[in-house]
């Protein structure tokens, strides 16, 4: 069955665009099944076609739902979920995430996430007493960055950022993992501009939306 960190990189994906997108092989495990009921929940239109093949359809996502206690017991529980964050933000200018847990592997900080999305003009509100940030930008603009860390679900956030922020964004120390080529030729497929995939140098240049596409 597909690989999981590909699977939640590819699942955060379907809300660039409120046109539906078809995903086959996803693995049939608990992180991965988490991330689609807590798409679920936020509004995304999921339809299961077979044991690994679904549809998702992100037209009308619910962005209050991301205050209630439910999505902060849903997201926390999984660390992947801090990916909706870059989707979120292109599109709607406004995302938030509690405190992720999952895996505890090694020091797992979040500031290659946080630091290329302030770059691209996201502003982060932390909420201490509920260990909760909040990200707004009113536009996202395209930035050079250098990754301090070639962190991959970073990379893949700040990517899928940029892929709707206006202008040019350049990514240095990019992570180049072949779940980055697949997050990215998927990226492609739905009207993305990003050269350098496969390799640590992403330049990717904004476009105003995205479509639809199977994966």
């Amino acid at each position: 069955q597909g690989a999981k960190n590909e699977a939640l990189q590819i699942l955060c994906a379907v809300l660039l665009t409120a046109d539906e997108v078809t995903i086959s092989n996803i693995p049939d495990i608990l992180d991965v099944n988490k991330l689609i009921e807590l798409l679920a929940a936020m509004g995304v239109q999921v339809t299961r076609k077979s044991a690994d093949t679904y549809t998702f359809k992100a037209e009308n996502i619910h962005l209050d739902y991301q205050e209630t206690e439910e999505f902060r017991l849903q997201a926390s529980s999984l660390r992947g979920s801090v990916m909706i964050l870059g989707p979120l933000l292109a599109r709607f200018g406004k995302g938030s995430i509690p405190k992720p847990g999952g895996d505890k592997i090694g020091r797992r900080r979040l500031d290659t996430h946080f630091i290329g999305l302030q770059k691209l003009g996201a502003d982060f509100d932390f909420d201490s007493t509920k260990d909760f940030t909040r990200v707004t930008a009113k536009k996202l603009r395209g930035a050079y960055m250098l990754l301090d860390e070639a962190s991959v679900t970073g990379t893949a956030n700040i990517l899928m950022a940029a892929t709707l922020a206006e202008g040019k964004t350049t990514i240095f120390n990019a992570a180049c993992e072949p779940y980055l080529v697949q997050l990215s030729e998927m990226l492609v497929r739905m009207g993305a501009k990003i050269e350098g995939i496969g390799s640590n140098l992403l330049k990717v240049e904004g476009v105003e939306k995205l479509n639809g596409t199977t994966h």
